[in-house]
């Protein structure tokens, strides 16, 4: 169950929740560094197609990602409603391309149920488990995953 506000809770994740397309998925708060509104990035040749390009972060160039792209939902068309999620995964920082920035919740970890077996290891990889509750169903990303994948990528190109 997701429990918002519950100091009482012991052992729990403060999560932010947010949208890409019509999906909830939520993330680590601690990973997150900043969120920014959508503005133009600076586009790279033969990157892979879910990376949108680069921006300057004060002075620091990071890669922004479509997390729809990436998570194979369809590629999202930027728009000045967009939001990008600033993170800083282990010493690499990225911005996630996403719908909308909706919550922060905190679950313990008895809360974030497995990943159902459904066929093919792409979903697992991305996502760790699902947190729900009788008012939503929300994906927990594996951003270490999603981070690893970036980096494999830039070091083949």
């Amino acid at each position: 169950m997701i429990h918002e506000n519950d100091p009482a809770r012991a052992g729990k994740h403060e999560l932010i929740t947010f949208s890409v397309g019509q999906q909830d998925f939520c993330m680590d708060i601690m990973l997150v560094r900043e969120i920014r509104g959508w503005t133009n990035v600076t586009v790279l040749p033969h990157s892979p197609a879910d990376v949108l390009g680069v921006m300057n972060l004060r002075g620091a160039v990071v890669p922004i990602v479509d997390l729809s792209a990436r998570l194979g939902l369809g590629a999202c068309r930027p728009e000045a409603r967009n939001v990008i999620i600033i993170a800083l995964i282990g010493r690499q920082t990225v911005g996630f391309l996403v719908t909308a920035v909706s919550d922060i919740v905190s679950a313990a970890p008895e809360d974030i149920q497995p990943l159902p077996q459904v066929g093919g290891t792409a979903a697992g990889n991305y996502v760790k488990g699902i947190i729900a509750s009788r008012h939503q169903t929300l994906r927990v990303l594996n951003i270490d995953m999603l981070a690893a994948a970036i980096t494999e990528e830039s070091e083949v190109a």
